[in-house]
């Protein structure tokens, strides 16, 4: 495979893993209630586990992206907006521990044919969380237009 055609399939995985980690958690959102039947909370479990697939595909053929397939390290690490992105998608990432951990401590239970039992609270701050998580998210592929158009390489230079 060449350069190019290894570029385009990288780029491709890139976005194609981005889309399917913000529809998890559009899935996650929708799904997520007090009363979760057994379909309802394995639902949960799964889609956060392709979350967490899609979630380090992203990371991967990011980092892919930035030392092989695009612009240049130099290019990426010399632009603000860059690690704003890089950070935006670090702290999705640690949002989401909190909802991950929730959803693999039902799986015993789950084996056991048992739903989970929720408290308003507990959805109230895992749904909170979720919709945060899609918020950053939504914000990632406009820093990322920005950084494809030069945005934010001159804003260290006036400083």
């Amino acid at each position: 495979m060449n350069a190019l055609w290894s570029s385009a399939a990288i780029a491709y995985l890139h976005y194609l893993s981005f889309m399917v980690a913000f529809a998890a958690l559009v899935v996650e959102h929708l799904t997520l209630r007090k009363d979760l039947d057994l379909k309802q909370a394995w639902r949960l479990v799964i889609t956060d586990a392709l979350y967490g697939i899609a979630a380090v595909t992203v990371l991967v053929t990011g980092i892919l992206r930035v030392l092989y397939f695009g612009k240049g390290t130099e290019y990426y690490l010399g632009n603000p907006v860059f690690h704003l992105k890089v950070g935006l998608f670090i702290l999705v990432g640690l949002l989401s521990l909190y909802p991950t951990i929730s959803f693999l401590l039902w799986i015993k239970p789950l084996r056991e044919e048992k739903a989970p039992t929720l408290e308003l609270p507990t959805v109230q701050r895992l749904t909170w969380v979720i919709r945060a998580e899609l918020a950053f998210l939504s914000a990632i592929p406009f820093l990322a237009a920005m950084m494809a158009r030069g945005i934010g390489l001159d804003w260290i230079q006036r400083g």
